[in-house]
């Protein structure tokens, strides 16, 4: 396989994986001469990888520059990654009023990633003022979209009749959307729906599948709700996740 990209070529998701399994270094070194000519899809690219540690050092400082670069050009996923780093301190200072200024940004431009993750500052009034209805407004739109997390939270304002009228055959949809999609949350929130109806197999299912890409503090958060699960063979899980929570906390660990 070739690794020499063309200034016009497209980075598109899948060749970059398969070149990223095959040689990471090779791959990067592709990516790294892609942005130097200006590809903005290879300048963010670039800053990912750099803030991952894929197939090159890491380094979060630079990889905070090569968003910027990106972003200038008009990238809106290196623009949403700007509010990334900047919400979370990765290679730059914490700043959730300059994370929503990014987001906005992004969001205001139709990225369904940006208005998720804005939507998050405004439901908990990190670094904006708390409007729990734009934020509302912001997961509806991305979940419109397809953004299997927004979906879920959807799901959560609707089931409780937060800000709008309570609607749990709506919220039900939305979970299930949202589980089918892929989102953790969003599979442990529809196997709560199932196991009210009493369809314990199917929910233990999609508890399962929660299980296998929930991230930690998920886990251990989840883990407690199972412990309360009236259904014995839902509780029974709650070893399972116990136990994933070691093994991410291994992982974690400095060597």
């Amino acid at each position: 396989m070739s690794y020499q990209l063309r200034r016009e070529e497209v980075l598109d998701g899948d060749r970059l994986k398969a070149m990223l399994e095959e040689s990471p270094a090779r791959a990067a070194q592709a990516i790294l001469i892609a942005a130097r000519e200006g590809v903005l899809d290879a300048q963010a690219l670039l800053g990912q990888i750099l803030l991952d540690g894929q197939g090159i050092e890491q380094d979060p400082p630079l990889a905070v520059r090569w968003f910027g670069i990106a972003a200038s050009g008009g990238h809106l996923m290196a623009r949403n990654m700007l509010g990334r780093c900047h919400e979370h301190g990765w290679g730059c200072s914490a700043d959730a009023a300059v994370a929503a200024g990014h987001y906005r940004l992004a969001a205001e431009k139709g990225l369904d990633w940006a208005m998720y993750n804005y939507a998050n500052l405004l439901a908990t009034g990190r670094g904006v003022a708390e409007d729990q209805v734009q934020a509302l407004g912001l997961y509806r739109r991305a979940a419109e979209m397809g953004h299997a997390k927004s979906m879920n939270l959807l799901g959560r304002y609707l089931e409780e009749g937060r800000v709008c009228p309570a609607d749990p055959q709506a919220a039900r949809d939305w979970y299930r959307r949202s589980a089918v999609g892929g989102d953790f949350r969003g599979q442990f929130s529809y196997a709560a729906v199932l196991a009210d109806e009493g369809h314990i197999e199917e929910a233990l299912d999609w508890l399962r599948k929660a299980l296998a890409g929930g991230n930690l503090n998920f886990l251990r958060v989840a883990s407690k709700a199972l412990a309360n699960a009236t259904d014995p063979n839902i509780r029974a899980l709650v070893a399972d996740y116990a136990q994933r929570c070691v093994e991410l906390e291994y992982d974690l660990k400095p060597l």
